[in-house]
C-alpha cells in the first residue's frame, strides 16, 4: 500500500518579529525568495526494500530506499569495533536529465560526483543512528535519481531519512530492535546567491547561473552535519552567508515537519 506526505502549509520564513520576509521579485518558478519547492513522499514505493520512499521535490524525483544486512564491513570485525554501520550509494538514471547520462558501468569506474554525493549521504545518515543501538547489522541507503532539476543531493538525504525511519520502525515491529537507535531527526537544503539575492532551495536553472552555491544538512536540534558552500567565480559577504544560513534553517524546520508527518503514515 503506498502512502504519501506533503509539507505542511508553511511556505514562508519569519523573522525573529515574527513578521514575513519581504517578498521580492518572483523567482523563475514565481517562489519568493524564503519558499521551498513542493515537497511529497510516497512510502513503501520499493516493497523488497526494510523502508522506502520516494520523494517529489519541485520536478527533482528520487527513490531512497533502505535495505539491512546481519552483518557489518570486514574492516569493523577485524577492527573489533563494537555497533554496526550506514552507507550509501546514489546513482543517475540515463533519463534522469535532459541529455542521457552513460550509466556508472559502462564507463568501469562511478564518477567524483555521484562518489562524493553518496559519501555525503552516508555521512548524514551515520549522524542520525546511534550505531551502537543498532547492532551488528548494516543499512545500506539506496538512492536513484529518476528526474533531476537541482538538489538530488539534498533531496537524497531527506528522502533517505525517511526511509531509514521506516526501517527501523520495521526491526521494531518485527522485534530485531527493543528501542529506536534513532539519535538525530535530519535533513539538508540548498541555498544560493543569484544575481546578488540570496535564494531558498534553487532549482536547476538557478543552480546553473548561481554566483554562490550551499547546501545544508543539519539535524533537528538544529546542529550542523554538514555544509558545503562554494563561490562560482565570485566570492560571498558575511552577510551573504548569514542570509542563506537563516535561508536554509527555516527550510530544513519545514521539511523536518514534513518528514515526521510521511514517517507517521507509515
Amino acid at each position: 500500500m503506498l502512502r504519501s506526505g506533503a509539507i505542511p502549509n508553511v511556505s514562508r520564513m519569519e523573522n525573529s518579529e515574527n513578521q514575513a520576509v519581504a517578498p521580492g521579485a518572483p523567482r523563475h518558478d514565481d517562489r519568493q525568495a524564503d519558499e521551498l519547492r513542493p515537497v511529497k513522499f510516497t512510502n513503501h514505493i520499493a516493497p523488497y526494500a526494510t523502508g522506502s520512499t520516494l520523494i517529489e521535490w519541485g520536478d527533482t524525483r528520487v527513490i531512497c530506499a533502505a535495505s539491512i544486512e546481519e552483518e557489518v564491513p570486514r574492516w569493523m570485525k577485524a577492527q573489533g569495533v563494537v555497533g554496526g554501520w550506514a552507507t550509501a550509494e546514489y546513482s543517475m538514471l540515463p533519463y534522469s536529465t535532459l541529455g542521457r547520462k552513460s550509466r556508472d558501468i559502462s564507463r568501469g569506474k562511478i564518477d567524483g560526483r555521484s562518489q562524493e554525493i553518496q559519501r555525503l549521504i552516508g555521512r548524514s545518515m551515520r549522524a542520525a543512528i546511534d550505531l551502537k543501538k543498532f547492532g551488528k547489522r548494516t543499512v545500506w541507503i539506496d538512492c536513484d535519481v529518476l528526474q533531476a532539476d537541482g538538489g538530488t543531493r539534498t533531496a537524497s538525504i531527506t528522502g533517505g531519512f525517511v526511509a531509514l525511519s521506516l526501517a527501523i520502525k520495521k526491526l521494531i515491529a518485527e522485534g530485531k530492535l527493543i528501542e529506536s537507535p534513532l539519535a538525530n531527526n535530519i535533513a539538508a537544503v540548498s541555498v544560493g546567491v543569484v544575481e546578488q539575492r540570496p535564494l531558498l532551495d534553487l532549482c536547476y536553472v538557478e543552480d546553473a547561473a548561481a554566483t554562490v552555491d550551499m547546501n545544508l544538512v543539519m539535524t533537528g536540534s538544529g546542529e550542523f552535519i554538514e555544509l558545503q558552500g562554494t563561490g562560482e567565480e565570485a566570492t560571498f559577504s558575511s552577510n551573504e552567508l548569514e542570509s542563506m544560513l537563516a535561508l536554509g534553517k527555516s527550510g530544513i524546520s519545514r521539511l523536518l515537519e514534513a518528514q515526521q508527518v510521511a514517517i507517521a503514515a507509515g
